[in-house]
This record gives C-alpha cells, sequence and structure tokens, in this order.
C-alpha cells in the first residue's frame, strides 16, 4: 500500500457495485442458483475474476471458468431474471451516505463510474434516490456511447472524470473508490489515486495492494483530510 501523496484531490469518483451498494450478494445468489444446476459452485476464487467486469465480458467469462453448458447470451438472460427481482432492495453500503453528503455539501465534483448497463443502473438506483440524487446524473455505465473498453481499461473513469469537468491535466488529481481487483487496475491504467474496498471474502493480492494508494476494511474508515479534501465535521 502505498502512503496517501501530496496530490491534493479535486474530483472523487466511486464504483458502485460492492463499493457504494450492497449488490455483489444478490450476483453471487443469482449466478449460483444458476451453476448449482450443473454441479457447479460460483466461489471467490471465480468470483473475484469477474467482479468489476462488463456485463458481457463477466458472462463469457464465467461460462469459460465454469464449463456450463449453456452460452454466455442464455446465462446472461438468465441472470438478468433474478437481478430484477431484487436490485431493487439493495442499499447502501456502510459510511457511503455519510461521504457522499460530506462530499456534496462541500461541493466536491463527485460521479459514479460503474460497469452495470443503464437499465441495471436504473433498477439499483430507483429505490436509492437519497444516494443518487447527490451526483446531479453524473453518471458513466458501462455501455454508455464512448466506452469501448471495460474495466480494467480506463475509459469508464475517464469519462467519467471529464462528465465533472477534470480535464485529466493531472490524473492524480481524481480519487477512485473500488472494491474489485479490475476497478483497481482501471483507477491505476487512468493514472489516478486509488482506494481499495474488498469485500472481506476477497483475497487480497499483494502486488495489486502495494499499487493502491489506500486498502480499507470499510467506506468508514476512509479520512477525506488525508488527500486534502475538507475534513469531516
Amino acid at each position: 500500500m502505498v502512503v496517501p501523496t501530496q496530490c491534493t484531490v479535486t474530483h472523487v469518483l466511486f464504483d458502485m457495485d460492492g463499493l457504494l451498494l450492497d449488490t455483489e450478494r444478490v450476483y453471487t445468489e443469482v449466478t449460483q442458483e444458476i451453476v448449482g444446476r450443473y454441479g457447479k459452485t460460483y466461489d471467490w476464487e471465480t468470483k473475484s475474476k469477474l467482479i468489476g467486469l462488463k456485463e458481457t465480458d463477466a458472462g463469457e467469462l464465467l461460462v469459460k471458468l465454469l464449463q456450463i453448458p449453456m452460452t454466455p447470451e442464455e446465462y446472461i438472460a438468465e441472470r438478468k431474471i433474478g437481478h430484477q427481482a431484487r436490485f431493487p432492495f439493495c442499499k447502501p453500503l456502510p459510511g457511503v451516505l455519510r461521504l457522499v453528503k460530506h462530499l456534496k455539501k462541500h461541493n466536491i465534483p463527485i460521479a459514479v463510474g460503474t460497469s452495470s448497463f443503464r437499465d441495471a443502473f436504473a433498477l439499483k438506483s430507483q429505490n436509492n434516490q437519497e444516494l443518487f440524487s447527490l451526483f446531479d446524473g453524473n453518471v458513466v455505465c458501462g455501455n454508455d456511447e464512448g466506452v469501448v473498453h471495460g474495466k480494467p481499461a480506463p475509459d469508464i473513469f475517464l469519462a467519467a472524470a471529464k462528465l465533472i469537468g477534470n480535464t485529466l491535466e493531472n490524473p492524480r488529481s481524481c480519487i477512485v473508490f473500488e472494491d474489485s481487483p479490475s476497478g483497481i487496475m482501471a483507477g491505476l491504467n487512468a493514472k489516478m489515486q486509488t482506494v481499495w474496498i474488498p469485500d472481506a471474502n476477497m483475497a487480497v493480492d499483494e502486488g495489486l495492494k502495494s499499487r493502491a494508494d489506500l486498502l480499507l476494511k470499510s467506506m468508514e474508515e476512509f479520512d477525506p483530510a488525508a488527500f486534502g479534501l475538507p475534513a469531516f465535521d
């Protein structure tokens, strides 16, 4: 882990799934229901390779890794049915509302950069307007025009930064909050500062850990003043 740098942060970017919202549990439950029919287990070794990827990329990789007798398209279609019933009930994770409200109060530009497609974002956000209204529509999704490559490519975070007025002349003026290895790689590939908050069940890659600016167990642990942002009241 890198000690927080002296470069002051002016723009803040958030992943959504497993970072802002507790959606990863839904992904796990629905996927296990599908692959379990074929005697397969969706364990954390497999899941850690898929978290943060675009829907199409994740579907292709899961079918390949678990060798289930479905096409990626069939798997994605069935998974969507399960998601539609459960996503509207996902809630923000601990510390999220406090930090986002604090940044909004102090007029710090904020945006969401998620691999989720627009339809999935709509489901997840519909009952969480207390949170997502704070972003004033500044959300970049995995299937937005201009997002050619998903995470770990930097496209999503570069687009999100530009959306909230960062010229990217100094990318490290942006900080990325992520829970997934591919998301942290996307932040690093965008040359931005990164805060990694992995799921407690995930095995943390030591090499990637050493490249992140900060590793936390929860958003509740984040100290904005350490990155030049306004301190909590």
